[in-house]
């Protein structure tokens, strides 16, 4: 055979063998392999969140705050604001920057939502009241009965703060005219006041007297049926909708709950 044939036949079977490899190589190749992704992550939470939450939330949030903030490391939960739930709506009425709120009650939640700030708040929590005394009962106070006696220092809620307008409900439904030394602000200045020795007794939030051991808590009858039903909303002037909106789901999702049934609250 003349040599220029042989050198074409050459490379027509090595083109060949090539192909053939290339063929192969295919086959065997996982077609999902070579797929081009079609779907990505969603993107990262990131920015600031200032909260305002009911006094009696203290615990519970602090908790949830730090927890959000490990989930969702681009945010940063700005020192929450604690106080009564009727300072806190005057406050976020008046402009404070807000972007989310947790009320002790419905009644100051609605405040809110008549300004049209916010809209579709959810409820996320219940709380009852306990009657408490300092360590050692140094007044000697058994019951409801006993707030009507005059040379005891009585302290309560004043009545616009979600704790003290619980309290007067029960008080009236036991039929006890209270003898009150002090009406405070919110249920953390009446829970001070009697682990300071301050008061001989006052009404608080279960979970608030479970919070120290210098206090001593007496279950009331009708207790059970007063109770405070929380709600959280996002404000519609929220600085970042959706890390807002993402904190109110955090709180009333599973997780939530469950750091706020560990410290004493109830479903709401």
């Amino acid at each position: 055979m003349p040599r220029s044939a042989l050198v074409r036949t050459s490379v027509v079977l090595a083109s060949l063998a090539l192909l053939l490899t290339g063929c192969a190589t295919g086959a065997d190749q996982d077609p999902a392999a070579t797929s081009v992704p079609t779907t990505s992550a969603e993107p990262e939470l990131a920015g600031d969140l200032t909260v305002y939450a009911a006094a009696s939330l203290k615990a519970a949030f602090d908790e949830l705050a730090t927890e959000f903030e490990v989930q969702h490391p681009s945010v940063d939960v700005q020192p929450i604001t604690y106080d009564g739930s009727s300072t806190l709506a005057t406050q976020i009425i008046e402009g404070a920057p807000v972007d989310v709120f947790a009320s002790a009650d419905e009644k100051n939640m609605q405040k809110v939502v008549d300004e049209k700030l916010a809209s579709g708040p959810e409820l996320f929590a219940t709380n009852t009241l306990v009657l408490v005394v300092p360590a050692g009962n140094p007044g000697g106070v058994e019951s409801l009965d006993d707030l009507a006696t005059a040379d005891l220092t009585v302290v309560l809620c004043a009545a616009e703060v979600p704790c003290g307008g619980a309290s007067a409900t029960l008080l009236s439904d036991a039929g006890v005219t209270a003898s009150i030394d002090s009406y405070e602000q919110n249920v953390t200045a009446v829970l001070t006041k009697v682990a300071a020795g301050e008061a001989d007794a006052g009404l608080v939030y279960v979970t608030d007297a479970a919070t120290t051991d210098d206090v001593e808590a007496i279950e009331v009858d009708g207790a059970e049926d007063v109770v405070n039903r929380y709600s959280i909303v996002a404000l519609s002037a929220a600085a970042d909708p959706e890390v807002a909106d993402a904190f109110v789901a955090f709180v009333v999702g599973d997780e939530g709950q469950e750091v706020l049934a560990a410290l004493g609250f109830g479903a709401p």
